[in-house]
C-alpha cells in the first residue's frame, strides 16, 4: 500500500517533506498496518491520498458530504482520502506549542486509523484513538531524523 500527500493550499507554510515521511511511517507502524478489522475500509485499498486544503475548502467539503456546517481538522473518506484544514492544524499547533506538521501528521494518523475500523463516537473510543495517534506519532518521530 502506497500514501500520497499533497498540499493544495497556499496560506500556511509547512515542510511537506516531513509531513510525507511521517505519513509513510505512520503507515507502516504496527496499529496502523496490521491486520485490517473485518469490513474496514483499509484491507481494500490499494492506496491512500491525503489531501490538505484551506478551512473553506473543508468546510464546503464537511457541508456537502456531512451536512455539518463549518471547518474542521480531518475528513476521511472510505475510498482512502484523508482531507486536512491546514488553517485548523496550524491553530491547534499553537495551542498545543508543538510544530504545525505534527499536528498534519496526528491527523493522517487520525484517517489511518478511522480507514483501518477506529471510530471516535464515544468518549472511551476517542481516548482509545488519541492513545494510538500519539504512540504512533511519538514512534515516527523518533525514527525520522
Amino acid at each position: 500500500m502506497t500514501i500520497a500527500v499533497f498540499n493544495r493550499q497556499r496560506k500556511i507554510r509547512f515542510d511537506l517533506r516531513r509531513v510525507k515521511q511521517i505519513a509513510n511511517c505512520a503507515l507502516r507502524e504496527e496499529h496502523v498496518a496490521e491486520t485490517a478489522a473485518p469490513g474496514s475500509a483499509f484491507s481494500r485499498l490499494e492506496s491512500i491520498e491525503v489531501t490538505i486544503v484551506s478551512d473553506g475548502k473543508i468546510a464546503a467539503i464537511h457541508e456537502q458530504f456531512m451536512r455539518i456546517p463549518g471547518a474542521t481538522d480531518v475528513i476521511t473518506f472510505e475510498h482512502g482520502e484523508i482531507v486536512i484544514s491546514a488553517e485548523t492544524a496550524l491553530k491547534n499547533a499553537e495551542r498545543f506549542s508543538q510544530p504545525v506538521e505534527h499536528e498534519l501528521a496526528l491527523y493522517i494518523i487520525h484517517g489511518l486509523l478511522h480507514l483501518r475500523g477506529y471510530n471516535d463516537q464515544n468518549p472511551s473510543d476517542a481516548a482509545r484513538m488519541r492513545d494510538l495517534q500519539e504512540r504512533v506519532l511519538k514512534k515516527c518521530l523518533e525514527t525520522i531524523p
